[in-house]
């Protein structure tokens, strides 16, 4: 699981406890300005296939965690529960995409959206 917080102008992405050996990551951050959008999206994480794994874990029903190259994109997982599952979408990281589980997606999602400059919204 991931916890996102707003700092200053950065958003900050979290992994929680284990995740963070399984995705090799401990903790995200990028501007605000870099996310062009968050929604909730329960289908990103499921099924067994999410790109080529490089480094990461993929367990199918399971977890995926990790960062994944699917269909010329860099994407980073973090998803147990897909029914908890929200994607951000960012321009100019080094990521195309955050696709992760929250303890809150529409909370979450709320707050990134407002906290985003409104050029993008």
């Amino acid at each position: 699981m991931v916890s996102v917080s707003i700092s200053g102008a950065n958003a900050v992405f979290e992994v929680e406890g284990m995740d963070k050996f399984w995705s090799l990551r401990g903790r995200i951050e990028v501007p605000l300005a870099h996310i062009t959008g968050a929604k909730i999206d329960r289908e990103a994480a499921r099924g067994w296939w999410h790109g080529f794994r490089m480094p990461g874990t993929q367990i199918p029903g399971l977890i995926t965690a990790g960062t994944f190259y699917q269909h010329g994109r860099r994407v980073f997982y973090d998803v147990h529960d897909t029914d908890n599952t929200i994607v951000i979408s960012l321009d100019h990281e080094s990521y195309d995409h955050l696709v992760v589980e929250v303890a809150h997606p529409q909370a979450e999602v709320d707050k990134l959206m407002s906290a985003i400059p409104s050029s993008f919204t």
